[in-house]
């Protein structure tokens, strides 16, 4: 009995210790749209592996990618409720809850790359970011998606005549699709999801993104012609819900920051390198790429940028931006 008493007890000791392992161990939901392959997925995989290594193992995330949970825009609405922990969105799609973030759709924004790295981890970048809590929400921080650039199916588009008339598929970021009225096109808001099917059925005529979204998405076998206007530079915004925020302790909160700044860094570096290669892989399937003269968009849409200027909030940002 003596045994059978012991052994009872060894057996509750190590129950007990794996259920207060367990009861520790806390599991953050992240949520995105992009392939797997993308490398700004690949950097929440660095997120989530330096997470669980910076705190042993107490804080977790657990990466629902290919809009496993709708898209980014349900994405932030879970976000708000509660429903949902972390999210990985466009500043595109973010603006249409945080006005802050319409400055990142302005086109020729910035100088080069490395202004606008400095602007997405200055001031500017850290005070937009901290623009949601009314919006219970709260900016982590900012991956590099690049610049966007038009992809179409029939004809390269190599100055803004060419856009005229043209079905242009855009987020549903009203700056978008002020930009493409400027051009001339017709822009159309498509969710990313089923973009692919609406450029094969001729729904749209073409899109624009950045380098590693167009080849990861597959949309290169579609369209063939790649048109690198770089007209605007829109970030992706890894955004935490102010719900769970309140849950986490302070040391919670500190593991998670850590782990978002190696993520940022290597993120980055991954989008350097995933450019290059998605582009060479294009080129190799068949895809026309093109280097238009930039300064016929740039007047173009001029007007619409001085338009932008004259609101408060914007103009602000603009200025501080160019000044930087």
């Amino acid at each position: 009995m003596k045994i059978k008493h012991i052994i009872f007890l060894f057996l509750a000791a190590i129950l007990s210790n794996s259920c207060a392992e367990i009861q520790s161990t806390k599991t953050l939901r992240l949520a995105h749209s992009v392939d797997t392959q993308h490398p700004v997925h690949n950097g929440m995989v660095v997120l989530g592996e330096s997470l669980e290594r910076i705190s042993e193992g107490k804080l977790k995330v657990q990466i629902y990618p290919n809009g496993q949970l709708g898209g980014e825009r349900e994405s932030i609405e879970l976000l708000q409720i509660g429903s949902l922990d972390i999210a990985k969105v466009s500043a595109g799609v973010l603006e249409n809850f945080i006005p802050e973030y319409k400055v990142f759709s302005i086109p020729y924004l910035f100088r080069d790359k490395n202004h606008m790295h400095d602007i997405y981890d200055g001031k500017v970048g850290k005070g937009i970011l901290s623009q949601g809590n009314k919006f219970n929400l709260e900016g982590l921080t900012f991956y590099d998606a690049g610049s966007r650039s038009f992809y179409t199916k029939s004809t390269p588009i190599n100055s803004p005549d060419d856009i005229k008339d043209m079905k242009i598929r855009v987020m549903k970021s009203n700056m978008a699709i002020a930009m493409i009225n400027d051009l001339g096109g017709a822009p159309t808001p498509i969710s990313y999801g089923e973009l692919y099917t609406a450029l094969q059925q001729g729904v749209v005529s073409g899109a624009e993104n950045n380098i590693p979204s167009y080849f990861t998405s597959k949309h290169y076998e579609v369209c063939k012609f790649l048109s690198l206007d770089e007209h605007t530079s829109v970030p992706d915004v890894l955004v935490i819900g102010t719900e769970t925020l309140k849950r986490l302790s302070d040391q919670e909160k500190k593991w998670l920051n850590q782990a978002v700044e190696e993520s940022k860094i290597a993120q980055r570096k991954l989008w350097e390198q995933s450019e290059k290669e998605c582009l060479e892989k294009a080129v190799e399937s068949g895809v026309q790429v093109f280097y238009p003269d930039k300064k016929p968009f740039q007047d173009a849409t001029v007007e619409l940028v001085n338009e932008f200027k004259k609101d408060p909030l914007l103009g602000a940002l603009i200025q501080s931006i160019q000044n930087n």
